[in-house]
């Protein structure tokens, strides 16, 4: 596994990043029309050290909440979910973040989100307060580009870690271009070109890759992205294609989509992005690293929250294993991932 640290590690993957309490709709409809909504929790890298931790690696989540109640309860509820919190610092200063959103696909023009987060315990992340011991002991470092959006010292803290340093362990980037994140400051998709850049495994939308740099194709992402050794980059229904580099040449895999009765549109990139890193972390085939992604996607879009168990791992392997025909004619719907049930696993 390219760029992955050598010996014993105390973790698989560790995950860095803000979680905050997010608060869903009752129903559908404007925020302003919502009369009630019930608590979760929300936070890119977090989603990802759950799903993980649910597959049976050893998963760690490293951030910082407020020393209140909404920390709490972030805390307990990762945790349950078996991820290692023990590096989580709380901060008495500062808040921990939380949000509103509404119950549309986060793509449509209807999607409202309410973020509290400016001034978060998250945001004050720096190289001085984060512990590198424990973000280094890892065979693998997800970050993602919601964090360098957060703060000045949160940017230094995601370039430090991506600079090249002996023994580093292989650094996923999810891109996670969000906007509304980057107001005030232009500098937002040339920030998150360069840590791409330095990281060794790269996820990116290719939607968010036009709208962020306005690079057309997966072949014009590459070109512009030469550096990390897998590219993955995401084309929604038409699937992913993926640039693996091996003794300086590059394969390219395109595996499609999987076609599914979709319940929330939300938390699917960051369900992909672990299903990947879990086939990765197994050292399977490239081809199997995408379709455990398309599964973990299906397995979250197919519940009404961010988080799901993952189906059992037999039973994935038994998916991704599928002969191209097979793979094609599958539509998943709610139920599916009950191993050996096949309930809401269709073929058409």
């Amino acid at each position: 596994m390219s760029g992955s640290a050598t010996g014993t590690t105390t973790a698989d993957v560790v995950c860095l990043g803000e979680s905050m309490v997010t608060f869903l709709p009752s129903q559908p409809g404007r925020l302003a029309d919502v009369p009630s909504f019930g608590r979760g929790i929300g936070g890119a890298e977090s989603n990802v050290a759950c799903a993980l931790a649910a597959a049976g690696h050893r998963a760690r989540w490293i951030g910082r909440v407020g020393a209140d109640g909404f920390g709490d309860h972030l805390v307990d509820t990762i945790a349950g979910y078996g991820v290692d919190t023990s590096a989580v610092r709380r901060d008495p200063d500062r808040p921990t973040g939380v949000y509103f959103r509404t119950a549309t696909d986060r793509a449509t023009d209807t999607h409202e989100v309410a973020y509290y987060r400016a001034g978060s315990a998250a945001s004050a992340m720096s190289p001085h307060n984060v512990p590198r011991e424990d973000l280094l002991d890892t065979r693998v470092l997800h970050l993602s580009g919601i964090t360098a959006a957060l703060s000045a010292d949160c940017l230094a803290l995601l370039t430090d870690l991506t600079g090249p340093r002996e023994g580093r362990p292989l650094v996923s980037f999810d891109v996670n271009h969000r906007p509304g994140l980057w107001r005030g400051s232009e500098e937002g998709p040339e920030v998150l070109l360069a840590l791409a850049r330095r990281s060794d495994l790269v996820f990116v939308g290719d939607d968010e890759a036009e709208e962020a740099w306005g690079l057309h194709g997966a072949e014009a992402i590459r070109a512009a992205l030469p550096e990390p050794d897998v590219l993955v980059v995401k084309r929604g229904a038409d699937g992913v294609t993926v640039f693996s580099r091996t003794a300086g040449e590059d394969t390219v895999t395109t595996v499609p989509s999987l076609r599914v009765d979709v319940v929330a549109a939300v938390g699917a990139g960051d369900a992909f992005a672990a299903g990947f890193l879990s086939a990765t972390l197994r050292d399977l085939p490239v081809r199997d690293r995408a379709r455990h992604g398309h599964l973990m996607a299906a397995a979250v879009l197919t519940v009404p929250g961010d988080l799901t168990g993952p189906p059992p791992r037999a039973y994935a392997d038994r998916l991704a294993a599928l002969d191209d025909t097979a793979w094609g004619t599958l539509r998943l719907g709610p139920g599916w991932t009950a191993a050996g049930a096949d309930e809401g696993v269709r073929t058409t």
